[in-house]
């Protein structure tokens, strides 16, 4: 079962999310939060799998009880569902470390798939929110070049792949695919996987 938090500061949202997840026979709502507070307090004592973090909540932003959450569990697997889409909100939240971005509105099947990528350790962001983040990306080009490795690597990143599973499709060392995706993120000046797929996505060198 994949074990999901709910924070939303709207009843009929909570609600509606509750109801619509719930008919899938491997999720299961552990818990919901009604302002940022509750939100981190809820994702420290229940250890969900998978956090549905709306953006716009009292007592805490979103995006500070993302940070906070993140503290406390820096492997947090958080999704943001939200009806904000501002250029600003979509980068501060994936600088903050959160695995998938939607829009209040994207039909229930795209945010079944993301519950399961996201919780299968891998990233997704909305299609309408990546074109808003490439947007705001710079058009220059990298300082210095990938590798071939380093892009095969990153095109298994792309996929959702996480160091084991590109370790053993490229038959080389978790260790050394670490040392790959170091290097990818320095090269990109990304902060996280999720904005390096995204920047070289904008950049030409992989498919989302």
């Amino acid at each position: 079962m994949i074990r999901i938090l709910i924070c939303d500061d709207h009843p009929v949202v909570r609600e509606g999310l509750v109801a619509i997840l719930e008919t899938q026979p491997d999720f299961q709502i552990v818990g919901v939060a009604s302002d940022g507070h509750q939100a981190v307090a809820l994702a420290q004592a229940l250890q969900p799998d998978v956090i549905l973090l709306d953006l716009e909540m009292p007592g805490l932003d979103g995006l500070e009880a993302l940070r906070a959450i993140r503290v406390g569990n820096p492997a947090a697997r958080v999704i943001v569902f939200t009806a904000y889409d501002t250029d600003g909100r979509i980068l501060g939240a994936i600088q903050a470390g959160v695995r998938g971005y939607l829009l209040k509105g994207a039909p229930r099947e795209e945010l079944f798939h993301a519950v399961r990528v996201v919780h299968a350790g891998g990233s997704l962001l909305e299609p309408e929110v990546a074109s808003r983040l490439i947007r705001r990306a710079s058009q220059t080009p990298l300082p210095e070049p990938l590798t071939e490795r380093e892009t095969e690597v990153l095109r298994l990143m792309a996929q959702g792949l996480q160091n084991k599973e590109i370790a053993s499709r490229l038959i080389i060392s978790e260790r050394t695919v670490k040392f790959h995706v170091s290097a990818i993120l320095a090269k990109l000046d990304a902060g996280n996987r999720t904005e390096a797929v995204a920047l070289a996505h904008q950049l030409g060198l992989v498919d989302l």
